[in-house]
């Protein structure tokens, strides 16, 4: 069944310099090379009328200082720090003004950010959520969105991540538990 372009959304979760450049503080390979799949889901997407989302995981630099547990500094390193080169969108997505851009400080890309606000806002239901990190924040946003009942659809052959295992795991788990997986070539866009 074809997804209705006024209620569906790509959901681009951190394709940042940190993770998709050679230079980035917790780059993969993986990731860098979804830059193009990705890139060509929005087009077809924005070309049928869909919203476009871009996340971005942005950490204040005293974000985890005196935290009990959850500290990513700690168990990743510091990385996509507020202000810096490594938070920024990768330069070959063409984000534009109309599209939406969300920043959050978690794996999960509703946890207090607008986001649930825009798409409602937006009369959203449907979400095509590709990126990376296949398996954290890819994952958690879906998961996330399940929850929130909106329709999460991970989009399998447009993720990054670090080994092909993560991958594979983020793909079952979405599909089993909460959601749906797709291919690029099998989502279609038409009218209600």
């Amino acid at each position: 069944m074809p997804y209705d372009p006024t209620e569906t959304a790509v959901i681009v979760v951190d394709m940042q310099n940190g993770f998709c450049h050679p230079d980035g503080s917790l780059y993969a390979e993986p990731s860098e090379a979804a830059v193009e799949p990705v890139t060509a889901l929005v087009d077809r997407a924005r070309d049928a009328g869909a919203s476009v989302v871009y996340t971005r995981d942005v950490h204040p630099p005293e974000q985890f200082d005196g935290a009990h547990y959850y500290d990513e500094f700690d168990r990743w390193g510091e990385h996509v720090v507020e202000g810096s080169w490594d938070a920024e969108l990768v330069g070959e997505l063409d984000v534009r003004d109309e599209d939406h851009v969300v920043e959050k400080h978690t794996y999960d890309a509703f946890y207090q950010t607008d986001l649930e606000g825009h798409l409602d806002a937006h009369g959203v239901r449907d979400l095509l959520i590709c990126g990376t990190l296949a398996n954290v924040c890819v994952l958690h946003t879906a998961g996330s969105a399940g929850l929130r009942d909106y329709r999460p659809v991970v989009v399998e052959d447009a993720l990054g991540y670090i080994t092909e295992e993560h991958r594979e795991y983020a793909v079952e788990h979405a599909d089993w538990l909460f959601g749906e997986t797709a291919t690029r070539e099998s989502i279609a866009f038409g009218g209600a």
